[in-house]
């Protein structure tokens, strides 16, 4: 028997790097844009500054997840990143753990096929 087996709201596919909040809106923000995006766009999309994005993207970086490349457009420095194909990947499987965590509180609230504003779980 699996931990998972035994254990089935473990959810172990909660990746803790991936699930800190900006972290989170970071891979989202890549996910859209598979070219990659400039610091300046991913500070702004994600409402962070220079240096906590710095810091989430060094974890990330850290973690295969994704690659920042330095560079410089004209006289001034461009940084652009993007998620890598590992971290693409591992951002799916993270995803799909999520949604697996969406319809168990469905179904433990007793609402299973009703839409998700619907459930009492998520604000409409």
């Amino acid at each position: 028997m699996s931990k998972t087996d035994s254990a089935p709201f473990s959810y172990e596919g909660l990746d803790r790097v991936i699930h800190e909040k900006a972290r989170l809106g970071l891979l989202t923000s890549l996910m859209a844009h598979p070219k990659g995006l400039a610091f300046a766009d991913l500070k702004q999309l994600c409402g962070l500054t220079d240096g906590n994005l710095s810091r989430h993207l060094a974890v990330l970086q850290e973690a295969s997840l994704v690659e920042v490349t330095k560079g410089y457009e004209g006289n001034r420095p461009h940084t652009t990143c993007r998620l890598t194909k590992a971290g693409r990947r591992r951002f799916l499987d993270y995803l799909a753990v999520l949604e697996r965590l969406v319809r168990d509180a469905a179904k433990a609230a007793g609402r299973e096929g009703a839409p998700l504003g619907r459930l009492g779980i998520l604000s409409t």
